[in-house]
């Protein structure tokens, strides 16, 4: 990761020009820089949690004005048109959705560059309105860490609003890293009894803080049994391989299993778990701009955000590799005036 000059486009009429406070990291920013996902856009400026000012606007802007506090999640563009898109599930744009970096302006053609940087243009449409509680910048407890809210936090609602958990679900949560802790905080708020899988304890004292009721450490043999048919929902939020047919036995009758992650090698499930209690198994992609809103008033309303460790720029590099080591509880985030 090194530095560079960046311009950004001129407005159009319904563009936004954000001063940027914060930037959150991302694992898939580290998967995009280092080529795990193949791409030829180098050079390229990743970051798609992004919270800043907005310094001018377009002539035909109508939601914002210049001071309002706002965030950009992962997208920033879809056709508008589609089945998806009119429904607000831009994420599953029929045209395919332009990524806040890594993604082609559907205008000009240009590569989109991310929140790396000290300014970014977006389209009003795909901004979010960043609640009161959360929008003073310079208070680093409150602003910066809601600023992954924006991917880690709608990631994480979207399965838990679709799947219908309310008070009194069972939810089980696979993995505590950047996206499942703030699984857990989503979860508990809404009401469910959640449970906490990983790898080992190292993290068990932080899970109970969240408020889940169990932290189950999946290297212990028979870490399933006390669990059969319990869990109205399972969200796994790793990417490295995992056996499914555990976590396919601990799910109720109409139960799913829902993945956010990316394993890199296919998975495999057995047809007669579905079958023998009504189960699913399904994945989730982050959520609409309607519901990213919505996500991040909640958390507001909840008192929820990531639990962060601030960076300025030039620790980046080091960032990068503590979160490919696991060092780091949950998020990094860094501070843009340091660019």
């Amino acid at each position: 990761m090194t530095k560079g000059t960046l311009t950004r486009r001129e407005l159009r009429k319904d563009d936004c020009l954000l001063e940027i406070r914060w930037a959150g990291i991302c694992h898939s920013d580290i998967h995009t820089v280092n080529g795990d996902w193949p791409h030829d856009n180098f050079p390229m400026t990743p970051g798609h949690e992004i919270i800043g000012e907005i310094v001018e606007k377009g002539p035909d802007v109508s939601k914002f004005q210049v001071g309002d506090v706002v965030g950009i999640g992962c997208l920033v563009d879809s056709c508008g048109e589609c089945g998806p898109c009119q429904a607000g599930e831009e994420q599953y744009c029929e045209d395919g959705f332009t990524g806040t970096y890594n993604g082609k302006d559907r205008y000009d053609g240009s590569i989109t560059q991310g929140g790396y940087s000290t300014h970014v243009v977006c389209r009003e449409d795909f901004l979010i309105r960043i609640p009161e509680k959360f929008s003073n910048l310079e208070d680093k407890e409150t602003a910066a860490a809601a600023t992954p809210l924006l991917c880690a936090g709608i990631t994480t609602y979207s399965p838990l609003r679709h799947w219908g958990v309310k008070e009194g679900s069972k939810v089980g949560i696979v993995g505590m890293g950047g996206l499942g802790h703030v699984a857990v905080k989503l979860a508990v708020a809404m009401g469910a009894e959640v449970t906490v899988f990983s790898h080992g304890l190292s993290k068990k004292d932080d899970g109970l803080r969240f408020g889940a009721k169990n932290y189950v450490a999946t290297s212990e043999d028979g870490f399933d049994e006390p669990f059969q048919k319990h869990f109205d929902l399972i969200i796994n939020t790793v990417s490295a391989p995992l056996d499914l047919k555990p976590f396919m036995e601990m799910l109720n009758l109409d139960g799913a299993l829902v993945l956010l992650g990316l394993p890199p090698a296919d998975v495999e499930v057995n047809p007669r778990q579905l079958v023998s209690g009504r189960r699913s198994l399904s994945g989730s992609a982050i959520g609409g701009i309607q519901q990213t809103q919505e996500m991040i008033d909640f958390c507001a309303e909840h008192d929820i955000t990531a639990d962060i460790e601030l960076v300025n720029s030039d620790q980046i590099n080091d960032a990068y590799e503590r979160v490919v080591n696991s060092d780091v509880r949950y998020r990094f985030v860094i501070d843009a005036t340091t660019f």
